[in-house]
């Protein structure tokens, strides 16, 4: 089966193969190298991942969250995606993909996009402390098609993200 399954808005959601990263509650952030990026002072509030197959618009692997109970750190599942958050920063874009096997409502859109403008915001300050750019910005809501189709797929001499995070 392919890594990822695209749909069209008349048919089923896309379809990624994600591996949790960070599970639901964890306090430790995780790069898709393994390495802990920071410990947070609040645990994530969903599973946060990556799609191995693909990166994204800043060269690491295209980064997914999994709505839905608490799943083990290496977990592989495949999920429908149901839309996407856009970060900018340091003059790069990059899709979170949302997934779900349950449609999602408007609130819970909102909570999600609610979420990164909250992380966005921690992110800049962390930035700040590391002497970055703290430019960081939550584009708010998108469409799966258009985040799978901004994704690239992961060549097989990656070695991991070519800007530091």
């Amino acid at each position: 089966m392919d890594a990822v399954t695209r749909g069209h808005a008349s048919q089923s959601p896309p379809r990624v193969e994600v591996v949790i990263e960070i599970p639901r509650g964890s306090f430790l952030k995780r790069g898709s190298t393994g390495h802990v990026d920071f410990v947070s002072p609040l645990p994530c509030p969903f599973n946060y991942g990556s799609v191995p197959a693909w990166l994204g618009g800043e060269g690491d692997l295209l980064d997914a969250v999994v709505l839905g109970p608490r799943l083990a750190i290496g977990t592989r599942l495949t999920v429908p995606v149901r839309g996407a958050v856009g970060l900018a920063e340091r003059r790069l874009y990059d899709d979170k993909l949302i997934c779900s096997e349950q449609p999602l409502g408007w609130r819970t859109r909102a909570a999600v996009v609610g979420f990164f403008r909250v992380y966005i915001c921690a992110k800049r300050g962390l930035n700040l402390l590391r002497g970055l750019p703290t430019d960081g910005r939550c584009t708010g809501w998108g469409a799966a098609q258009a985040a799978l189709q901004r994704a690239s797929p992961r060549p097989s001499d990656w070695r991991g993200p070519p800007v530091p995070f």
